[in-house]
């Protein structure tokens, strides 16, 4: 597995590599002293494993991961002095954590797990999800990215970019402003996460993101048509009509 070390410390790194050494299977291809260079680092590697310190200057390491971009997803284990981050970004999705000053069992199991999780995009991609959730949010976070497929790559998409979430069948599409993919949950398992208000439902197979309605029309005293800014127009159900003039008192 090539893998990146990310510490402010000098210490911490030697410690880290010199512990992976002791695993043939594991080849350190690179270290960071800090967020930024970690982000930089992470595009130009694209190693298959991050150990990423938490308390950084410039970026923290939950802000790291709340920035990565690119079809491939690295796995991610925390390293922390501080219990409460650790356990916090474990429980967010990291898939181990390790405490300073790191011990050789830990460290062994750690490297044990990812390669559990090896060749499983979506696993690791869900994973990385679910941290971003936790950058600001101590309690019952709301998802900030969502995962997506298009074709045999998962992404991480900012639902800020996301104009809707539509069911046709038994696929759910994510739609942007240039193209759309494949969504990883269903519509409810998506509603359930999303932020409060910024995402509605306006018919039993869609939910639109209320900051790129255009233009909302009426075709008749219960039926509505929404476009969104790319121009997609959807039709608002006669259930969810309350949605709208909810929508249109903002």
């Amino acid at each position: 597995m090539t893998t990146l070390i990310v510490d402010d410390e000098p210490i911490a790194r030697r410690v880290l590599r010199e512990g992976l050494e002791a695993f043939s299977d594991v080849e350190v291809v690179g270290e960071a002293a800090d967020g930024r260079s970690a982000l930089a680092a992470i595009a130009r590697l694209n190693p298959e494993l991050v150990f990423l310190d938490l308390q950084m200057p410039v970026m923290s390491g939950f802000e790291v991961v709340a920035n990565l971009t690119g079809s491939t997803m690295p796995i991610i284990v925390i390293v922390t002095a501080f219990d409460q981050f650790a356990i916090r970004a474990f429980e967010a999705g990291a898939i181990d954590y390790l405490l300073k000053p790191v011990q050789d069992e830990r460290l062994r199991r750690a490297v044990e797990r990812a390669r559990g999780l090896r060749r499983q995009p979506l696993e690791i991609a869900n994973h990385a999800a679910k941290i971003t959730a936790v950058v600001q949010t101590p309690v019952a976070p709301s998802a900030r990215r969502i995962v997506a497929r298009s074709g045999a790559d998962y992404l991480l998409l900012d639902i800020d970019e996301v104009l809707a979430f539509q069911a046709e069948r038994e696929l759910v599409w994510v739609i942007t402003p240039k193209q759309r993919y494949v969504a990883t949950q269903s519509l409810h398992g998506i509603e359930q996460r999303l932020p409060t208000g910024q995402f509605q439902r306006v018919h039993r197979n869609a939910l639109v993101n209320v900051n790129h309605i255009r233009k909302m029309s009426t075709l008749s005293s219960q039926r509505w048509l929404i476009t969104l800014s790319n121009s997609l127009e959807l039709v608002v159900s006669k259930r969810q009509a309350h949605t709208i003039r909810r929508i249109l008192h903002w």
